[in-house]
């Protein structure tokens, strides 16, 4: 439960700093991890991304202080960070629905949202099936896209590359590379800085790399894999959601911070329901 702990630090740190400038590079080094790895994990955990989060947050201390000050508007604005009335103007209304200077009317509705917080969840309701397996380095050919580390646009990015790849001749000739198990089509999340974050829509192949492919070899591993069916996307995401908040804990295991895979069967066309499988690397928690 340790990193849960570290993840409540930094949403402290955040807390503490809605009123100044707030830094994701500092919130991460509270979190033990880069900037990409502690927004993607917020944004799975929380269910929202960070950069919404802390917008809601600021509105809604915004609004208060709307209500019970006779501060003005600019000054409240300037404040939380907005130095132009109007993008204060539209974060306001994206959370409230009403400008900020109709909140200290008598009766108007706002919208509180409380900072969150983290824990556990034992719900015993639904099990997670998972197994872990050790394996060796495995190398992977394909295509790839850049990310960066606003994790909100990689969610934008991610879909139209498969959408993208699946309607091209690019998918069939991945498929084909496919020699070594799981012979599937991978999805494959990679970070090793700022500058190099990729994702892969690729095989895993020990043969030759078609010259208009890139090859990458992902290390030797513990990994947990878990399997389901349904909407692939979201699935995915609640998988991921549930790995942290309900298995992680109580493993014994800790995040290894390597990449992710998602193993997809072949397909003519992109669906969107189907089995998949989540490959998440993990080490041994070093306090157990």
């Amino acid at each position: 439960m340790e990193w849960l702990k570290k993840l409540s630090s930094a949403i402290a740190y955040i807390e503490e700093n809605l009123d100044k400038e707030i830094s994701y590079d500092k919130a991460a080094e509270i979190a033990c991890c880069s900037t990409y790895y502690f927004q993607r994990m917020f944004s799975y955990v929380a269910g929202i991304p960070l950069s919404d989060y802390i917008r809601k947050r600021r509105m809604t201390q915004a609004a208060f202080e709307l209500q019970r000050t006779d501060h003005k508007v600019l000054d409240i604005a300037l404040k939380y960070g907005y130095t132009s009335p109007t993008s204060f103007n539209r974060a306001f209304q994206s959370v409230h629905g009403i400008p900020p200077t109709a909140a200290r009317n008598e009766g108007c509705v706002l919208h509180a949202y409380p900072a969150v917080t983290f824990s556990v969840t034992v719900a015993g309701e639904t099990p997670m099936a998972y197994r872990i397996e050790q394996k060796g380095p495995m190398r992977i050919a394909g295509i790839r896209i850049p990310l960066t580390e606003n994790i909100e646009k990689n969610m934008e990015r991610i879909p139209a590359f498969w959408k993208q790849t699946m309607e091209g001749p690019k998918f069939r000739e991945i498929c084909a590379l496919a020699d070594r198990e799981p012979r599937n089509i991978l999805g494959v999340s990679t970070y090793r800085d700022p500058q190099n974050i990729f994702y892969y829509i690729a095989a895993q192949t020990e043969g030759p790399v078609p010259e208009d492919m890139l090859d990458y070899t992902i290390p030797a591993a513990t990994w947990v894999v878990f399997e389901s069916d349904g909407s692939l996307k979201e699935q995915v995401q609640s998988i991921f959601r549930r790995f942290m908040t309900e298995w992680l804990p109580f493993s014994g295991y800790e995040y290894a911070y390597l990449p992710d895979v998602e193993v997809y069967p072949i397909y003519e066309k992109q669906p969107e329901n189907g089995h998949f499988q989540v490959w998440i690397a993990i080490t041994k928690n070093k306090e157990e």
